[in-house]
């Protein structure tokens, strides 16, 4: 018995052990990309991106989008995905955002619930007449998240096509070039008739 008691330990301990061994912390591109845009700029075309998905925004300003989406992929099975978009300036004097994405998913299944009574006939006496009957719920009996990288870059391509095309921004005053001066035009003045003096006879 000791020695089944150690087994069923050891199948627990490996069982717990494997759960975290997907998290390998490996991948520094799968979830994040980085755009020449501000965090205002980048975090506005994240929210169109969603937006022509269908997804239903939840939350949406400088630095953060998150949105969520429902799907039907069967009768009895429900899929939420929520999708979170943060957006961070680089570090240094870089002009780019790093964007920051995460989808969960959240799988739903419906679950029957038996309720039983009974009721009384008077006319009868004491006679009951036991019914039942079956509500339905939705249970999450499921939550993960989205690690696809095909999935990402569809999204953060989808991002490129929102953002503002730049725009050449005139030169500042003191760099532009300064016309040369004309020089003022002299107009003659019209000539006037001076009267004789009188002592010049």
């Amino acid at each position: 018995m000791l020695v089944a008691v150690l087994v069923s330990g050891c199948g627990v301990t490996e069982r717990q052990r494997l759960t975290y061994e997907p998290e390998e912390f490996d991948s520094t591109t799968t979830h994040t990309r980085s755009y020449t845009a501000s965090e205002a700029q980048t975090c506005e075309a994240a929210r169109r991106a969603l937006l022509s998905q269908g997804y239903m925004i939840a939350a949406a300003n400088q630095e953060l989008v998150t949105g969520r989406k429902s799907f039907q992929p069967a009768t009895e099975v429900h899929v939420e995905v929520e999708f979170r978009v943060v957006c961070a300036r680089e570090g240094g004097k870089s002009r780019s955002t790093i964007a920051f994405a995460s989808a969960l998913q959240d799988r739903y299944g419906v679950k029957k619930v038996n309720n039983s009574a009974s009721v009384g006939v008077g006319a009868i006496g004491s006679l009951s007449l036991p019914f039942s009957s079956s509500d339905d719920a939705m249970v999450k009996v499921a939550s993960e998240t989205l690690t696809d990288d095909r999935f990402y870059d569809r999204f953060f391509s989808l991002i490129e096509r929102y953002l503002p095309e730049s725009i050449e921004q005139a030169p500042p005053a003191e760099a532009r070039p300064v016309a040369p001066a004309r020089p003022p035009v002299e107009v003659p003045l019209p000539l006037q008739t001076v009267p004789l003096s009188p002592s010049r006879g």
